[in-house]
């Protein structure tokens, strides 16, 4: 069974019934019962042999849509609706070739419209864009599946309505998008590789510059994966993982695809980013990272979005271009309260000498942490430094 092949397929085939004049809702539902039927149907070996056993070797796209389509008349069949039912019945196209236009860019902007929440988004992108099952994504977001199925079926009610044929808004996708990457792995589905996935699909469907620096920035963030994280699971900051793990394969695709991006001269907030872990990916070691130009990009960005969090990034990146007490001086109008920010100041006192201020501050830091890796981690460097300033 070829599941990326399913997976790629579905938005364009959920385009189709939709077109067709089926509602979001029941030709969502439809496509999903299609999956499941090709799971069960198609073999295991798709070979020029296997043609005439299930596996629809020629058209699998035709296969699905002619299923789906099947699907959702069945369904419909049990409205009350019985003269809309028997106008579907009478519409129903003859077999052969599907029509080539391709609605998968307007399944996306579907699915991260604007009147629905961030998670509400996500949780339809990846169902209806992406192939998974509702199980699948509630062990991803580690909620109960029943509580995801609610949260799908309110996206989809709400979208339901929505003109299929309005103009979609690049920027909220790819903030979606970003969103799935970010969650990184979860159950026994890989988000952020899901995300460079869908985001591929979509740099495929539309020529975007900014499309193709979220995927450069997945890519080169992706790259560093495996070095971010000791054999015992504790988080491994930027400048002392071990770079001959990071992944120059895709290092090299990801600063590709910038480059493209940052030659048509649209500069976008994900072209920004995309330079700063590009020029990180550059550095053989952490002392010969371009921190000069990693501050001009944060500034560009400053531009672009004047981001609380880029300011956040900024400071400290001065502190590394112009020495800590100019991070500091950066880092000082913040609003104390922004995430990190603690942790961003314990490590420029400690670069500026003061060790009993960053001994407190990294303390601070660890009790105000997202997440346990990185709780543990500020402990254990303000424990260091306790032990440091113990044995003097």
């Amino acid at each position: 069974m070829d599941e990326a092949l399913l997976r790629s397929l579905t938005p364009s085939v959920l385009g189709i019934l939709v077109r067709r004049g089926a509602d979001f809702a029941a030709a969502e539902d439809a496509v999903q019962d299609a999956l499941v039927e090709a799971v069960r149907v198609w073999p295991a070996d798709p070979s020029p042999s296997s043609a005439g056993r299930g596996y629809p070797v020629r058209d699998a796209k035709g296969w699905l849509v002619t299923v789906a389509w099947r699907k959702f008349l069945d369904a419909n069949r049990a409205d009350a609706a019985r003269r809309r039912r028997e106008d579907l019945v009478d519409e129903e196209p003859a077999p052969g070739p599907v029509t080539g236009v391709d609605d998968t860019l307007r399944i996306y902007f579907l699915c991260a419209h604007p009147s629905l929440t961030p998670s509400s988004a996500v949780a339809l992108t990846l169902r209806a864009v992406g192939g998974l099952t509702t199980r699948q994504i509630a062990q991803a977001y580690l909620v109960p599946e029943a509580t995801m199925a609610q949260r799908i079926s309110r996206a989809k009610r709400t979208v339901s309505d929505v003109r299929f044929d309005r103009p979609g808004d690049v920027a909220t996708v790819l903030r979606v998008l970003y969103l799935v990457f970010n969650e990184g792995y979860s159950g026994d589905v890989d988000l952020a590789a899901e995300a460079i996935r869908l985001t591929r699909q979509l740099a495929a469907a539309i020529d975007h510059p900014e499309v193709a620096g979220l995927l450069a920035l997945m890519l080169l963030h992706h790259a560093r994966r495996a070095g971010r994280t000791a054999p015992d699971g504790s988080l491994v900051p930027l400048a002392e993982q071990d770079r001959g793990r990071w992944d120059r394969t895709l290092i090299a695709e990801g600063v590709g695809i910038l480059q493209a991006a940052l030659a048509r001269d649209r500069l976008g907030e994900f072209q920004a980013q995309a330079a700063v872990a590009a020029l990180h990916a550059d550095a053989q070691t952490a002392a010969e990272t371009d921190w000069v130009q990693i501050v001009e990009w944060y500034d560009e960005l400053l531009r672009l979005t004047d981001s609380p969090v880029v300011r956040l990034n900024r400071a400290v990146a001065v502190g590394e271009a112009d020495g800590p007490r100019a991070g500091l001086a950066a880092l000082a109008p913040l609003d104390a309260s922004l995430p990190r920010r603690t942790a961003a100041e314990a490590y420029l006192h400690e670069r500026d000498g003061d060790l009993p201020t960053a001994a407190r501050l990294y303390a601070e830091a660890a009790q105000k942490a997202a997440n346990l890796a990185e709780r543990d981690y500020l402990t254990r460097q303000a424990a260091r430094l306790n032990t440091r300033m113990g044995g003097r």
